[in-house]
């Protein structure tokens, strides 16, 4: 079997991006990615806009044309198939990888498809396909969804969002906007700061005037079928509801850490170890790109800062001589 230079997990941006740098430089690689193309971005709801600006989105030499200043989630979408395309890139999809190994220095990967053995591996996972759970008994009820499309299901229905967050005020805003009776679950005195700024006033003046009704300080305690229990600093408070979305953030793959031997930090991020030069972990041939290189803070990584990772892994990668 012939063994490949690179073996890139994740067909999202910064996966695509490491691929246009093994195009560039002729090495041998293939991508693998579970889903879709840019699976990440094609579960993103269906309304969402970037924070970031079209041309910080851009890779691969290929401008990034958006309507307004700031794409959306289907014009990303267009995009990175235009960029895959355009570099020909070797991307195979709906191709999950199920365990890996490494002996006498090549790596041994096998998927739901085929078995590759490679002399390097980058993971390039991201974070949105894992969601972070709340832990609480009926979380596993089918009114509960960590994951939001669109607001049409739920026109007249009582929902709960959890979470305050961007993801959490645009589904808190939109099902409102479109007839639900919202109530929010705030861990902290209010929504995230960081949440977008031309969004935090708009959500801030709903809770305000009492159109959006939020408990601050507050956690869900227990999920029923027609009613959810909250702890608030109170005491327990019970709400009548029919949904809840629970838009907690997601969590990074670490079973495939684990199975390489990727340490990780002993502090509550769980950040894997890598040499920020590089991007290489401590497994000597196994790089990290993108939001996984955050472990559980998966805020300080994003596309525009992170696609530079490609060229720190290819170009080391080229300097120990495949």
């Amino acid at each position: 079997m012939k063994v490949i230079d690179v073996f890139i997990i994740g067909g999202g941006p910064i996966g695509l991006a490491c691929g246009i740098e093994c195009e560039k430089s002729n090495l041998n690689y293939v991508i693998v990615e579970k889903g879709v193309l840019t699976n990440s971005l094609y579960n993103y709801p269906l309304n969402m806009t970037f924070f970031s600006t079209s041309e910080k989105l851009e890779m691969g030499g290929i401008p990034f044309m958006s309507v307004s200043h700031k794409p959306t989630r289907t014009e990303a979408l267009e995009y990175y198939r235009r960029v895959a395309a355009k570099w020909q890139l070797k991307v195979n999809l709906y191709e999950r990888v199920e365990s890996m190994k490494k002996e006498k220095g090549v790596f041994e990967i096998k998927t739901s498809k085929a078995t590759y053995l490679a002399r390097n591996i980058i993971l390039a996972t991201g974070f949105y396909d894992l969601p972070n759970l709340m832990n609480v008994p009926g979380e596993d009820l089918p009114k509960v969804s960590h994951y939001y499309k669109e607001p049409w299901p739920y026109i007249g229905q009582k929902i709960i969002v959890v979470g305050g967050g961007n993801s959490a005020v645009d589904v808190a805003l939109e099902t409102w906007r479109k007839g639900a009776e919202v109530t929010m679950v705030l861990k902290g005195e209010g929504v995230d700061p960081n949440v977008k700024y031309w969004v935090k006033p708009d959500i801030e003046n709903r809770i305000k005037e009492g159109s959006i009704k939020a408990y601050t300080n507050s956690l869900v305690k227990k999920i029923k079928a027609h009613e959810v229990i909250i702890q608030t600093p109170e005491g327990e408070e019970r709400v009548d509801n029919d949904f809840v979305l629970a838009m907690t953030g997601y969590v990074p793959n670490f079973a495939l850490l684990d199975q390489l031997g990727v340490a990780l930090t002993l502090d509550e991020k769980r950040q894997p170890c890598y040499d920020q030069t590089n991007q290489e972990s401590n497994i000597p041939g196994v790089y990290l790109a993108g939001v996984v290189c955050g472990g559980l803070n998966t805020r300080e990584f994003f596309i525009e800062n992170s696609i530079v990772h490609a060229e720190q892994i290819v170009g080391h990668i080229l300097g120990k001589g495949r």
